[in-house]
């Protein structure tokens, strides 16, 4: 029987806060470089090429509904009602 290895995935993660987002309503979004890196290092872009990523808005995991992402900016419809201190972190899968 031959070994299968399933397909190499590994993550990057991204931290901000919800103060760091700008607009109001649908176009309530955060720029990627208001983001800290796993690393620690200030981010530049988001992941071009990505499984899937997922969005924590003070630790609680969100549908996916909830936003839309980019190289430069994550889109939070009706964030702008979050607490400026909420902690936002995505996560993506990257293959």
């Amino acid at each position: 029987m031959p070994i299968v290895v399933g397909p190499y995935l590994n993550n990057r993660r991204f931290i901000s806060t919800a103060g760091a987002g700008t607009g109001t309503g649908a176009t309530f979004a955060i720029a990627a470089t208001a983001f800290t890196a796993d690393t620690g290092a200030a981010a530049t872009a988001f992941p071009a090429a990505f499984a899937f990523y997922n969005l924590f808005i003070n630790g609680i995991l969100q549908t996916a509904d909830t936003s839309t992402v980019t190289t430069t900016t994550i889109t939070i419809p009706g964030g702008d009602v979050l607490d400026p201190g909420a902690p936002i972190i995505l996560e993506f899968l990257v293959t």
